[in-house]
């Protein structure tokens, strides 16, 4: 269910349904008995948790976003963002654990995902990068949100890094898997080898209006073919992919998806009102605030190797390998690792 929220700060569950879900992971007095920098995440299995409580929605810039909140409204925030084909299910497992921690979390779904909205019809259906940082900005703003720690994978990671890299003084620290996705049109003109750009396949088939099509058609079944090999070693059933893939119903989510992908290679114009966060974007800015960078042992997507991007981050800084088979999902499917890294990256 969904509860429409009209001032900036409001808590997601009572301290006695967080009491509940603390006792549920061992963790009644995590907060209270440890600080920061003592803060172990127990050991997690993927698939814990079973729902968020319900979602809340508020107005933020263009959009009505939907989000779940755990935690105390008072807490240190951290904000939770997912990437393309997932949803805010990413974080099912991590977001109670930063809650027991001590941490409020706010996992919003991005435009185009699940219960967010546009509030006018002419807004167009825009999916390029410096909006979707922009929704964050906005989104903070309405909930009362003057820091935060800031996480991502995929496109949430892109984001995380753009809200890190323009508005580091909204940034308490970052944590984004696969590192520095900072993304240039003027870059992606450039042709990659065969086998990197058999890997973005997908890229070109939305290029086309056949492809369009297709995905309109296939969300679903597109979105599976993706988890599939993006994290070849995920074994994930058929009720973990249902609970996200209800998110695709959105009615933007088709226009946001082929928007995004069409303007990175140039086949598709943004607005002229994020040109001058474009141009910064385009220089690749270095992020400055405490980072910690994660990457499964088995991503199956396309992703840059951690020596490339390591000079990104001049600050306070730390590359995680996480092993077992874990793949693009991490957060998903390595939500302890995640987790551990949010509580660690706020005592840099």
């Amino acid at each position: 269910m969904t509860e429409e929220i009209n001032r900036p700060r409001r808590h997601f569950i009572g301290i006695a349904t967080l009491a509940v879900a603390a006792v549920q992971l061992g963790m009644t007095s995590i907060a209270q008995a440890q600080s920061a920098s003592q803060i172990r995440i127990p050991a997690t299995a993927p698939g814990t948790s079973t729902s968020f409580a319900s979602l809340k929605q508020i107005h933020a810039g263009v959009l009505n976003v939907g989000y779940a909140e755990l935690g105390a409204g008072e807490a240190p925030a951290v904000i939770l963002l997912h990437g393309w084909p997932y949803d805010i299910h990413t974080y099912f497992d991590v977001a109670p654990l930063l809650a027991a921690a001590g941490y409020r979390v706010i996992v919003p779904y991005l435009r185009g995902y699940g219960t967010t909205r546009f509030l006018s019809p002419d807004t167009p259906r825009n999916g390029q990068q410096s909006a979707i940082a922009a929704d964050i900005i906005a989104l903070m703003d309405a909930l009362g949100i003057e820091k935060a720690i800031i996480a991502g994978c995929d496109w949430g990671a892109r984001t995380a890094n753009i809200i890190a890299a323009l508005w580091p003084e909204r940034c308490k620290a970052l944590v984004s898997v696969s590192g520095y996705l900072i993304g240039s049109r003027e870059a992606n003109k450039m042709p990659l080898p065969p086998g990197a750009e058999h890997a973005w396949w997908y890229q070109f088939y939305f290029a086309t209006e056949r492809g369009r099509a297709g995905y309109e058609r296939n969300r679903k079944e597109f979105a599976r073919l993706i988890w599939q090999l993006a994290s070849p070693k995920w074994s994930f059933d058929d009720a973990t992919f249902n609970r996200s893939a209800a998110a695709f119903e959105n009615p933007d989510h088709v226009d946001i998806t082929i928007h995004n992908y069409r303007w990175r290679i140039s086949l598709a114009d943004g607005e002229r009102k994020y040109d001058v966060l474009e141009e910064r974007l385009a220089k690749f800015p270095l992020i400055g605030v405490p980072t910690i960078t994660l990457e499964g042992d088995a991503n199956g997507a396309p992703h840059p190797e951690p020596a490339a991007y390591a000079k990104k981050f001049p600050g306070k800084y730390e590359h995680r390998l996480i092993t077992g088979g874990i793949g693009h999902n991490l957060p998903q499917e390595a939500p302890q690792a995640f987790a551990q890294a949010v509580v660690d990256v706020d005592r840099f």
